[in-house]
């Protein structure tokens, strides 16, 4: 990001699989001194999360500031300083966070994404295989099991986009390989499946018509690019985490509860949305943007 000056990598996944070993001790280490040496007046807490206030604490600022209800209630203990927000919505929460650092009412602005040349390229050779139709991207991954529609479903939205003349894309992550040929496979090959990098997804995302996913980060990059998007939404709240800005259709299950677990099987309320209603949201929002 241009606005951003540096970067602290944290990879606290890999840490959270080897908590006491060497390699992960030494990392802690060297990332509370890399820290601590910015020599940061001021950190503030948009995740509202343990693990992100811990962070803000190794960097030893004059001012931690978080929400006073943050997401992960015992973070407010590792807060010097807190903000009361009433917003629902996570961007709603920041924004108001945001305005309390600055002190003033800042705009609700839609982000500037950099924009790659080589991605730009990269992205055209991709898709020529559309010429120029229109296409939609279909991501069917997201962060744990119960959030995924299945992949015979997205298979099938796209088998239907195909009957009338436009592309589809499955966009998938490292480690979501085989959800891709599920998907391509119910697409009776019909999709084309890409794993692209970041700037590529930009890219990607900027030339889409539409974008279908659940709740991950695909479908809030859309969101923050002014794309069209269906949200498929289950054990998450769509009003807290749902897609922010220009024009979507989220379909949720009015039985589903708010559920963070990190379960394998797709929710119950999930299961319950069929193909036909993604693709009358869908053409809804096409129909609504011509």
């Amino acid at each position: 990001m241009p606005v951003a000056d540096q970067l602290h990598i944290v990879p606290a996944k890999e840490w959270g699989r080897r908590p006491f070993s060497a390699r992960t001790i030494e990392q802690i280490r060297e990332m509370r001194c890399e820290l601590r040496a910015a020599r940061y007046d001021v950190c503030v807490d948009l995740q509202g999360a343990v693990r992100s206030a811990v962070l803000g604490k190794w960097a030893h600022p004059q001012r931690l500031i978080g929400e006073e209800k943050p997401r992960e209630w015992a973070a407010r203990y590792l807060f010097d300083e807190y903000v009361v927000t009433r917003g629902t919505h996570v961007i709603e929460q920041a924004i108001e966070v945001a305005n309390a650092v600055a002190r003033e009412e800042l705009p609700t602005l839609l982000p500037c994404l950099p924009v790659s040349e080589s991605a730009e390229r990269h992205c055209d050779a991709q898709l020529a295989a559309f010429g120029s139709r229109p296409f939609v991207i279909l991501n069917p991954g997201a962060g744990w099991g119960a959030k995924r529609w299945p992949t015979e479903r997205y298979g099938e939205v796209a088998r239907l986009f195909a009957e009338r003349g436009f592309g589809a894309v499955i966009n998938f992550g490292p480690g979501e390989e085989m959800l891709a040929r599920e998907v391509s496979a119910a697409s009776e090959s019909t999709a084309l499946a890409l794993s692209p990098a970041l700037d590529e997804l930009i890219a990607l995302t900027r030339r889409a018509s539409l974008v279908i996913a659940g709740d991950t980060g695909p479908l809030h990059l859309a969101s923050a690019l002014g794309k069209p998007v269906v949200g498929i939404y289950g054990p998450t709240d769509p009003a807290r985490n749902g897609p922010f800005g220009g024009s979507f259709r989220v379909l949720r299950h009015p039985e589903s509860k708010r559920d963070h677990s990190r379960r394998a099987e797709p929710e119950a309320g999930l299961l319950t949305i069929a193909p036909g209603e993604v693709w009358s949201a869908a053409m809804e929002l096409l129909a609504d943007g011509r």
